[in-house]
């Protein structure tokens, strides 16, 4: 059981960082930024509302799941299920929509694919614990 509290608490202090992340990338100068990241800035400045939305799903909804997960309820996995729905969104217009990889290179999506595997085992991780009765 004391495994589960740790990665349970790592779990919400990832999300918790996202959400900082959220609220530094909206309230973004973006002209201060587009002078040392101007393809990030271009990136923040033409992203329809609808992946900042998404955005905001991914991180809000994501702490949620991990204060669930901390009150060990079971909805917990859906709440991580939409967050890393939302993840998936976003990044997929920022490399689609956008075309990040083709602004800024490959490296550029090696953080998204950490963002999205860290989701997809919070997912799995909650879903397990539910399984076997520690979520309920």
């Amino acid at each position: 059981m004391r495994a589960f509290w740790i990665i349970a608490l790592a779990i919400l202090a990832w999300n918790l960082l996202g959400d900082a992340a959220y609220v530094m990338h909206a309230s973004a100068d973006l002209d201060v930024l587009a002078r040392s990241d101007p393809v990030t800035a271009d990136a923040f400045r033409s992203m329809p509302v609808w992946a900042w939305s998404a955005y905001a799903v991914a991180v809000w909804v994501g702490t949620l799941g991990a204060v669930l997960m901390l009150t060990r309820r079971k909805a917990a996995w859906i709440f991580f299920a939409l967050s890393l729905a939302g993840v998936v969104v976003q990044f997929g217009w920022s490399f689609l929509g956008f075309g990040m990889v083709a602004a800024k290179g490959w490296s550029a999506a090696i953080f998204p694919a950490v963002i999205f595997a860290i989701g997809l085992g919070s997912l799995l991780y909650a879903r397990r614990k539910a399984a076997d009765g520690t979520l309920r």
